[in-house]
């Protein structure tokens, strides 16, 4: 058996975390106003990936044309905005149930400065758009040959622009021959 310890904040939390998510929520939606359906607040899912050469947005668009969205890049920060509209296919259509949200959104995000501006390339294929942020030169990591007295051939290492102390003893040991 294990002991768990008390929290005596742990309800208020739970309770806070519902109001949050009552208010997050478009209230007209919950009253069934057709009007706030097309009003509605939503904001598309993404994810955020990086590898040594770049990083890559994936936002999911679903229903959207490429006319209904657009993106920009200024002072390192990417903006995705753009609009979702509720369209009624026939005025005899009588909806019972709309839980796919709709309206306006904007997402930003504030990039490192190892990105670089130029070369950015966006992608919108089968509802995801896709952004390829290239990464700067000098922050890519780059071999260095380093010549012993002992030795006759020359050996290299590897380094990185920014590494932490852990790596820059780890090569200065590598380099004295320890």
């Amino acid at each position: 058996m294990s002991i768990v310890r008390y929290d005596p904040f742990r309800d208020l939390r739970g309770l806070q975390d519902e109001v949050n998510r009552l208010f997050s929520t478009n209230l007209n939606r919950v009253f069934g106003d057709d009007e706030g359906i097309a009003r509605g607040a939503w904001n598309p899912t993404v994810d955020i990936y990086e590898n040594k050469d770049q990083i890559v947005i994936e936002a999911e668009l679903p229903g959207m044309n490429r006319e209904d969205f657009d993106l920009s890049f200024e002072n390192n920060v990417i903006t995705l905005r753009g609009e979702r509209r509720f369209e009624k296919k026939d005025e005899s259509d009588n909806y019972h149930r709309v839980e796919r949200s709709y309206g306006a959104f904007s997402r930003s995000f504030t990039l490192p400065p190892t990105v670089s501006g130029e070369g950015i390339s966006a992608e919108y294929r089968n509802g995801v758009l896709r952004v390829t942020l290239p990464k700067r030169e000098e922050v890519k990591a780059r071999r260095i040959e380093i010549q012993g007295e002992s030795e006759t051939k020359p050996r290299t290492i590897e380094a990185k622009a920014e590494g932490s102390k852990s790596d820059k003893s780890e090569k200065s040991m590598k380099a004295s021959g320890r």
